[in-house]
């Protein structure tokens, strides 16, 4: 078999053991398939783990991340969008921690596991309509917690898996995407307060988008069809308490490459960018479209109403109108994104835009869940660098009202995860609580959990806790409160 790990069992988990855990497959094949990027290759519960510092006893539920890990060699190209999911959790409870793995098991997982060989092509070399050269529906992009569930999603929108929040076995796909034949884009937000999914499903074929809102017991709620020029690449969506926010923006597959099996896309200076502002029960008769200067953005921080308007704060790319340099920079991760503030008046129709944040490469930005949808000031960011491909190098947190920031790095060498915030048990403000997220040291060869005070970025981890296994670097994060998984 075409693959250099020895499976042996041992207690329903499956183990390998790889011949260079630094490069696994063999040097050469990508540099996201190597050192911090390498995937692992055994499912661990580990807990009485080395703490430097102290645990706060008011910090209780349960930190998810997710991304790419790559189980057998690839067919040729790999792109780091390419690798079978896998979840890393860590569950906090009163003082104590646990940290778990495991793969998300879709059908393209068990379709290679079964075969031990590569099923799947990249996205370097196709598109996921095209049946002769199949991309991995892999769920390895976001998580969102939602009816009691976790729900793992993909970026280019595919099948949303369900899984138990606190053991990370894969349930299976959620019901209502199977009954309604939809997929699910990465970028998936719920309302805490309805417990309510709000999502997009967009393809290469009329209208090109659909939105729907699933209720807390997983069923389609309401769905309508978001008819756009031509085929688009979106990423994320915003929502308030009464509006979904929905982008059109001047990037998309060159649709001659598309036909051959190719994915390759441009970015279009001449157009605007659009944003669709619905009301969230609404129809494609109640679309409000507000035109902006032409961008690309991959995240929302969040979105809320603001008197008579719609705000959205997220992190733009396209400063530059170059539209070869701007569709190669987003093709190759070359991230170069700043904290932009867009205003939709929806009175007069106007768009009012421009940047809280105009030096530093900001992205992956999170703000509290229990506030989507409403106004908030604070997010919390990575820096961004090329090392010589995207790090994480840092954690920045942002006042979005007065502009205002603290940050923290460990230097050279480390990638962290994405950040998000956990209130404390008895949140009394917005940042009252703690940023958590994996950082991997690779000089040092060593994974640790660091725990920050949310008001004090600047002064470093509160505490650090060591995971003796390597968390290769990854995608998106949710926090999930010990509340919200009573019973488990």
């Amino acid at each position: 078999m075409d693959n250099p790990m020895q499976a042996h069992g041992g207690h329903g988990i499956t183990r390998f053991r790889p011949s260079d855990p630094d490069a696994p497959f063999g040097d050469g094949i990508s540099p996201f398939l190597e050192k911090a990027h390498a995937p692992i290759f055994e499912e661990k519960v580990l807990s009485d783990l080395p703490v430097e510092g102290e645990v706060p006893r008011d910090l209780n539920g349960v930190y998810l991340r997710n991304g790419p890990n790559q189980q057998v060699k690839p067919l040729k190209a790999y792109h780091w969008f390419d690798g079978d999911g896998m979840l890393h959790a860590a569950h906090f409870d009163r003082g104590k921690v646990t940290y778990r793995n495991r793969w998300i098991r879709t059908d393209a997982f068990e379709n290679e596991r079964a075969a031990q060989v590569a099923k799947y092509y990249s996205v370097f070399e196709s598109n996921k309509d095209n049946k002769k050269r199949p991309l991995k529906d892999s769920a390895n992009t976001d998580i969102v917690f939602q009816g009691g569930k976790g729900i793992a999603l993909w970026y280019l929108a595919g099948d949303p898996y369900e899984f138990d929040p606190l053991t990370l076995d894969t349930i299976g796909k959620t019901d209502f995407s199977v009954r309604a034949n939809l997929k699910v884009s990465a970028h998936a937000k719920v309302d805490e307060d309805t417990d309510e999914l709000l999502f997009f499903d967009y393809e290469a074929e009329y209208p090109y988008m659909t939105y729907g809102v699933v209720g807390p017991d997983g069923k389609m709620k309401h769905s309508t069809p978001i008819v756009l020029p031509g085929p688009r690449l979106p990423h994320d969506m915003g929502i308030t308490k009464k509006h979904s926010i929905l982008h059109d923006l001047p990037l998309y597959q060159d649709m001659d490459a598309w036909r051959t099996g190719r994915h390759k896309i441009v970015f279009n200076p001449d157009l605007p960018s659009r944003f669709a502002v619905v009301p969230r029960y609404g129809d494609a008769d109640s679309i409000r479209w507000f035109e902006a200067e032409p961008c690309f953005m991959y995240h929302v921080v969040n979105c809320w109403d603001e008197d008579d308007a719609v705000v959205m704060v997220g992190c733009r790319y396209g400063m530059s109108t170059d539209k070869d340099k701007v569709a190669k920079a987003i093709a190759n991760l070359a991230m170069d994104a700043k904290l932009y503030k867009w205003r939709f008046d929806l009175k007069t129709g106007r768009t009012t835009e421009g940047p809280i944040e105009r030096a530093m490469n900001l992205e992956f930005p999170t703000s509290p869940t229990a506030l989507n949808g409403k106004r908030t000031r604070y997010s919390y960011c990575v820096t961004m660098v090329e090392d010589p491909v995207p790090r994480f190098s840092g954690i920045v947190k942002h006042d979005m009202h007065t502009g205002a920031f603290t940050a923290f790095s460990e230097g050279h060498g480390v990638y962290y995860s994405e950040p998000w915030f956990a209130p404390s048990d008895s949140r009394r403000s917005e940042d009252d609580g703690y940023v958590v997220a994996f950082a991997y040291n690779q000089p040092k060869d060593r994974s640790e959990l660091h725990v920050f005070d949310a008001r004090e970025i600047g002064r470093g981890p509160r505490c650090r806790i060591t995971i003796p296994t390597r968390v290769p670097a990854g995608f998106h994060a949710t926090w999930v409160k010990a509340s919200q998984m009573k019973g488990r």
